[in-house]
């Protein structure tokens, strides 16, 4: 039974071999100076799992990653799991207790940390309560290797080849941590038969094919970057272009030089774009596909893209970690019609609204978001409470509060923990967000709920205006006003000069609402 399995698999770590057997002389990823073929990728997997193996680590092992992203850094990804151990992508941003958690929870036993990132990395590591890891080795993107820590090209040049380990379609080859609205991430564990039938899904729904040379920038530790672009592109043969982060006129800079045809950014970025100087003066004839998620595109800036990129085709992925991360799909040619809305359930995907009894409610009534499909997760590690909560009734309940049209399109209302409950009244905060998008001077918005003291939440809104525009308070107020019902227009409106956000671009809400608590200090009147 053993060989028909092996002859058999479909896993992970399968894929760039795979490719480098199609296309070995294909290029297939750029980084800085760095150019790989898929021969050379293939390569460098092999002998990184080689000595994966040989560093003592088995099947089911957690190996952690804290990496800005890198060549590397997608090295590590097939390598680990090419050997059946699991990879723990882990967030740059996070402190020393946060990650030290994240190596206590996941059981690592080695950690590959950035040269830079290696004095969070060793304060985690004295943090730890339980700490397992026994192999440190550093990636020099700085040109240096911290004492206590072993170059990754020890691994990277390994003498060997890979052992044979069976994958199994169900065995865990990653775990990634939620940023979740609790006090501690969960660690959702992805299989290689979740990871695999969502880049069916991504392939099929999102139009993606061998030929595209895409650019990727948001952090490859988060799996929409990591899984419905880089993982898809190895599985096609598509060419790949790594930047560390996604500075605005960097990108517009490599989009011209070399030749990118695909692009993926939440909204954030997408607006940083056009609003940087650079934009109408760059080449960006190259770029025929482009991609948005991980929060919803205003309308109004749709509208601008289409208008300054005509050429361009664009896709709304919606989904989450649990997902893999793709559950939904907004095609190109239903951007407009269909604008604001999250798509239609991807190829591999099934989905419908609850309510709070899970029981699934009529076409056009708001209610829980939940999905059946092999993208999911095969449940949060070591928290088998929390699991069966999230699948209860066989279904995964995503959090998030939508309906779902006669023709099937997703509509997202928001998440649960962003609906504002004010003086009674639900107030989506998306809603509000979409009004004040349609004056004219507004670049970016963010609207949250804040305590009050007679009406319990306020609507409140921070707004950032378009560059020169001269934008106020009570202009925004007045707009909104215009726009919205009372109860929903917003009581508190503070103009900024931009929004905190995390390196995946999406706005940090909870922060805003810390910074902002005190917004209803002393207001005890009516100000609708």
């Amino acid at each position: 039974m053993t060989d028909i399995a092996l002859a058999r698999q479909h896993a992970l770590g399968d894929l760039p071999r795979r490719t480098a057997q199609r296309s070995p002389d294909k290029l297939a990823i750029v980084d800085g100076d760095t150019r790989l073929t898929f021969r050379d990728l293939e390569a460098h997997v092999d002998r990184t799992a080689a000595a994966i193996a040989a560093a003592g680590l088995t099947p089911g092992d957690r190996l952690a990653l804290l990496s800005h992203n890198c060549w590397q850094f997608a090295v590590l990804n097939f390598a680990a799991a090419r050997v059946g151990v699991v990879l723990v992508p882990i967030n740059f941003m996070l402190g020393a207790d946060e990650i030290a958690f994240i190596l206590d929870h996941s059981g690592a036993k080695a950690f590959v940390a950035e040269d830079a990132l290696v004095p969070v990395a060793d304060a985690a590591l004295a943090a730890a309560e339980h700490p397992q890891v026994g192999t440190r080795m550093a990636i020099p993107l700085a040109g240096g290797v911290p004492d206590g820590w072993t170059d990754i090209a020890a691994w990277l040049d390994h003498d060997g080849a890979a052992p044979g380990v069976l994958v199994a379609d169900d065995d865990p080859v990653r775990m990634m941590f939620t940023s979740g609205t609790e006090s501690r991430p969960k660690g959702a564990l992805l299989s290689s038969r979740a990871l695999l039938w969502q880049y069916v899904s991504c392939t099929v729904d999102g139009g993606m094919a061998a030929d595209d040379v895409e650019l990727h920038t948001l952090p490859l530790y988060h799996c929409a970057q990591l899984d419905c672009f880089l993982g898809v592109d190895v599985y096609l043969g598509a060419t790949s272009i790594i930047l560390p982060a996604p500075d605005p006129a960097t990108i517009l800079r490599t989009i011209a030089a070399e030749g990118v045809t695909k692009f993926f950014a939440p909204p954030t970025v997408w607006i940083g774009l056009l609003r940087h100087p650079d934009f109408a003066a760059t080449d960006l004839s190259s770029l025929r596909k482009g991609y948005y998620g991980a929060s919803p595109m205003p309308v109004e800036v749709l509208k601008e893209l289409q208008h300054r990129l005509p050429d361009v085709r664009f896709w709304n992925f919606y989904g989450q970690t649990e997902m893999a991360p793709l559950a939904t799909i907004l095609g190109p040619d239903e951007q407009m019609p269909y604008a604001g809305s999250a798509g239609r359930a991807a190829l591999n995907v099934e989905t419908r609204i609850v309510d709070d009894q899970d029981r699934p409610v009529p076409a056009g009534e708001v209610g829980e978001i939940v999905h059946r499909s092999p993208h999911a997760t095969l449940g949060y590690y070591g928290q088998d409470d929390k699991t069966a909560d999230a699948f209860r009734g066989g279904w995964f309940h995503s959090g998030d509060l939508g309906y779902i049209t006669e023709s099937g399109h997703l509509y997202v209302v928001d998440r649960k923990k962003d609906m504002i409950k004010t003086g009674g009244e639900n107030v989506a905060s998306r809603e509000v967000e979409e009004a004040i998008y349609t004056h004219p001077d507004v670049a970016e918005v963010a609207v949250f709920g804040v305590s009050h003291p007679r009406w319990i939440e306020a609507v409140a809104a921070v707004v950032v205006p378009k560059p020169g525009a001269e934008l106020t308070s009570d202009a925004v107020l007045a707009h909104a006003r215009s726009v919205l019902a009372g109860y929903k227009a917003p009581k508190y409106v503070v103009i900024a000069e931009g929004l905190p956000k995390n390196p995946s671009g999406k706005i940090l809400k909870r922060q805003l609402r810390e910074e902002h608590a005190d917004l209803s200090q002393g207001d005890v009147t009516d100000r609708a």
